[in-house]
């Protein structure tokens, strides 16, 4: 491990399962100190032990990204434990969709708050109470999506808060790029994960079909003809997070296996 003097601090949301927690690993395998947060305590204690387990320095508490004061509690026991956040990795984000016109207002309005409204918040966060603004040298790694590119049927809400995602990546990583800090958008297509099985389940209920049947509809639009997987997703958070990745910034970047080339 890097000695602790010199060990640079991560933060991930959305950190016990899929891309948060293959990131989340990932970054501590390359000497980061990482700081976890999820909603659920019992998810958050499991992933600690077993990311302390294998060796990395972790410790994590729970967050509700759609609530400022649990963002800000979250950030500063973060600080309080590891110290000044180097990295952000905006991952905690939720599927949601379906015929727009039978869309409810609690549906939109937590759709873009889960997957929007927290990447602002966790950032101005980072930036302040994490002591980020200060630094000549830092990471902001926002989780969005081919969806945040093009329009994707029946997923309205998913599709507009994931083009936020990239729109404030875009306009903040030129704010900041004169203080050293980067900030960029990681994109994935399809990635096995839990929250990939629910919206095969939400589509196969949609077109009266199988999941099965999605699954196969879904992988012959991918040219790779399969899945990416979550550690293929955070390979890319954890070098935009490296020294060589420095002069990388305001991008989106897809990880997709050629589902959109774009």
């Amino acid at each position: 491990m890097t000695d602790t003097t010199t060990q640079r601090v991560a933060v991930v949301t959305g950190a016990t399962s899929g891309i948060g927690l293959a990131s989340a690993r990932l970054l501590g395998r390359q000497g980061h100190q990482v700081f976890i947060g999820a909603r659920n305590a019992e998810n958050v204690a499991a992933t600690v032990k077993e990311l302390q387990g294998e060796g990395i320095d972790a410790d994590g508490t729970v967050v509700d990204v759609r609530d400022t004061e649990s963002v800000n509690a979250w950030i500063q026991a973060a600080v309080d434990r590891f110290g000044s956040v180097d990295v952000v990795v905006n991952n905690a984000g939720r599927s949601g969709g379906g015929p727009t016109a039978d869309i409810a207002d609690e549906l939109w309005d937590d759709v873009i708050d889960t997957n929007l409204n927290s990447v602002f918040r966790v950032t101005r966060a980072a930036l302040t109470i994490g002591g980020l603004r200060a630094k000549d040298r830092g990471r902001i790694i926002n989780v969005a999506s081919t969806a945040g590119k093009q329009g994707v049927v029946l997923g309205a809400p998913y599709s507009a808060s994931k083009h936020g995602v990239v729109g404030f990546t875009k306009a903040l990583g030129n704010e900041l790029a004169p203080t050293g800090i980067t900030v960029n958008a990681v994109c994935p297509g399809y990635v096995e994960t839990p929250m990939a099985q629910r919206v095969r389940q939400g589509y196969a209920a949609a077109y009266d079909t199988s999941e099965d049947a999605i699954l196969e509809k879904f992988q012959a639009k991918i040219p790779l003809g399969r899945y990416s997987t979550p550690e293929e997703v955070a390979g890319l958070v954890g070098y935009l997070a490296s020294d060589t990745a420095a002069s990388i910034t305001s991008q989106a970047l897809n990880v997709c296996g050629g589902l959109g080339n774009f």
